[in-house]
């Protein structure tokens, strides 16, 4: 029997620039590689977290059509988020805030907040580790929207 190997998740998203922002710049992810194909129309950028290239994410923007019109995207049910462990949930959110990030779930607990990105692809963020002491602004945040 040959063993398998998770590679990535592909995410479609209809604004590559806007996603780079939000998961490159606001969320820290390392971009890998990008490859734009004028034939094919379309970008793949790979992502992962600094330091670990076993779980890669796949942004896929489909070009618009020569005429202009672009490809409505709309979230399935059937999938909930991607999950990232962070060395500080608290200076991760500061950072996503930062970046104009809403948080929808604030790391009240000290040990997991929620974001989405501008494709309304919902991120869990989990504290490597034990939890982290409750602080403000985020214990006295409420949620919003969904998460």
């Amino acid at each position: 029997m040959r063993a398998m190997k998770y590679l990535h998740t592909m995410v479609r998203v209809t604004d590559i620039e806007a996603s780079l922002r939000f998961y490159r710049d606001a969320l820290g992810l390392e971009m890998l590689s990008r490859r734009d194909s004028e034939p094919g129309r379309y970008t793949l950028v790979f992502l992962a977290a600094p330091g670990d290239r076993s779980a890669q994410i796949e942004l896929t923007y489909n070009w618009p059509a020569p005429d202009g019109t672009a490809e409505v995207y709309t979230g399935g049910r059937n999938f909930g988020h991607l999950a990232y462990a962070v060395d500080d949930i608290h200076a991760s959110c500061q950072r996503l805030a930062d970046h104009g990030v809403t948080i929808s779930r604030p790391p009240r607990d000290g040990r997991m907040a929620f974001v989405r990105s501008p494709d309304g692809i919902s991120i869990e963020l989990l504290q490597a580790g034990t939890a982290l002491a409750p602080a403000e602004p985020w214990l006295s945040m409420p949620n919003v929207g969904s998460w």
